[in-house]
């Protein structure tokens, strides 16, 4: 059953709290990035081992699983974009469809053990790459493809709420 595209532009969560999850921006300093980044990851870990890994909660939302594929994904993309960011003067990013990724990829069918391990790997390659952010360049710029533009600063708050975020969606319920 397909999901309702997310056609937000979240990006708002760089200057104002998330009215959803409680995320708020100003709380996450630059430096603290990677390890919240890594304590995200462990907290999929034992999300990933529930009974109830595959069952959609409801028509809106994806089940943990596919939240969980969609997290190790965008800490790989996003690892991208940093990468861009440190290399090239103001990159465009290449679009990313999350939706067409989970249809195409078969976020469904993945195994979860897999999984867990994945976006484990992924979350400590992307915070190791933080880690090593010297302090001049915390201000490099990247554009995404819909016009957002980005510093590594706000990309990695961004992303910090993408994944919080994802985390909040399959413990709220």
């Amino acid at each position: 059953m397909p999901i309702t595209p997310d056609t937000k532009d979240w990006t708002w969560v760089l200057e104002r709290p998330c009215n959803e999850c409680g995320f708020d921006g100003a709380d996450y300093a630059r430096q603290d990035l990677s390890t919240h980044i890594r304590a995200n990851a462990r907290e999929w870990q034992s999300e990933l081992s529930r009974d109830d890994v595959r069952i959609r909660p409801n028509e809106g939302r994806w089940s943990v699983l596919e939240y969980a594929c969609h997290a190790r994904d965008v800490y790989r993309i996003f690892l991208e974009r940093l990468i861009l960011m440190e290399t090239e003067v103001d990159p465009l990013f290449a679009n990313w469809d999350q939706d067409e990724a989970a249809i195409n990829d078969h976020y469904e069918l993945q195994d979860p053990q897999i999984v867990a391990r994945e976006l484990a790997t992924a979350a400590e390659i992307l915070a190791q790459r933080l880690d090593d952010v010297d302090e001049d360049e915390w201000s490099r710029s990247g554009t995404r493809s819909n016009g957002s533009r980005f510093t590594i600063e706000t990309l990695g708050i961004y992303l910090l709420h993408d994944s919080l975020h994802h985390l909040w969606d399959v413990t709220a319920l």
